[in-house]
């Protein structure tokens, strides 16, 4: 038997559960937006105002291990803790202001940064540098976000001192 538009009862029922899962989801699933910085300065003046580091993830489009890490940590991070969190896209010709406001690309910053694997999660204090370990690559999901609050804390701990 057809119904609305000629679908089946299966075929609705099926609509309609993945409509429902869909709704359920957690709002980081949909997908966490990260913003490209203008000004990695001004970024990081802000970060530091408020006592954090700046937070910056390299990452590579369409890259799988990006996605879980923007979306599973770094977007909640950012939307639900305030932590100052950006992004810089790998071969991306965009251009932005480096510390020193000098204007690149983000492509350049990340060779300049000696990127080589996306995601790569960097952390900053004054002066515009690394103030704790590099978080790289897709870990195991189970232990990324004990990856990085670890890293954080580190980075916290340096910009106080």
């Amino acid at each position: 038997m057809r119904t609305l538009n000629g679908l089946g009862r299966r075929e609705l029922l099926l609509a309609s559960a993945c409509l429902a899962a869909c709704a359920a989801q957690p709002a980081w699933a949909a997908g966490a937006v990260l913003p490209a910085p203008d000004s990695l300065a001004d970024e990081l003046a802000q970060a530091l105002k408020i006592g954090q580091p700046l937070v910056v993830m390299v990452s590579l489009d369409g890259c799988p291990f990006c996605r879980v890490a923007r979306n599973g940590y770094l977007g909640p991070l950012r939307q639900q803790d305030g932590v100052p969190v950006v992004q810089i896209n790998m071969r991306s010709a965009a251009p932005v202001r480096d510390f020193k406001r000098a204007s690149v690309t983000h492509d350049q910053l990340a060779r300049t940064w000696n990127v080589k694997v996306a995601p790569t999660v960097l952390f900053f204090g004054p002066g515009g540098k690394e103030v704790a370990e590099r978080l790289e690559g897709g870990y195991i999901e189970d232990f990324y976000g004990a990856y990085l609050a670890q890293r954080l804390q580190q980075a916290r701990a340096a910009i106080k001192a």
